[in-house]
């Protein structure tokens, strides 16, 4: 999983640089990225990337792997965020700059 927090970490530098409001932070205890103090995506414990897409959006619509994200056992997932696995590393950057504007409109 070393690979995926290097990219996670390189990632979260390149849009803190960009960005006013964006700031390192927590999320389950994982490393996140917020904007005003709020969290829009984090790197989970099993090496995924999640994104808080919001409620409207569809995985079923979507070119790559994405599934709700469920961290827990006996509940159901967590309403507007998604995982998007390592296998996808490749679009994190680009999901992480999509999650950011979708989260803004919302503010």
């Amino acid at each position: 999983m070393n690979s995926e927090i290097k990219l996670f970490e390189d990632i979260r530098e390149k849009i803190t640089g960009k960005e006013t409001g964006i700031e390192p932070g927590k999320m389950m205890s994982s490393p996140a990225i917020t904007y005003h103090g709020k969290v829009f995506a984090f790197l989970s414990k099993t090496g995924a990337m999640v994104f808080k897409f919001g409620k409207e959006f569809d995985p079923s619509d979507q070119s790559f792997e994405v599934t709700p994200f469920n961290p827990f056992k006996k509940k159901g997932a967590l309403a507007g965020w998604f995982e998007v696995p390592c296998t996808e590393d490749h679009l994190w950057e680009s999901l992480t700059q999509e999650a950011l504007t979708l989260f803004k409109k919302r503010a």
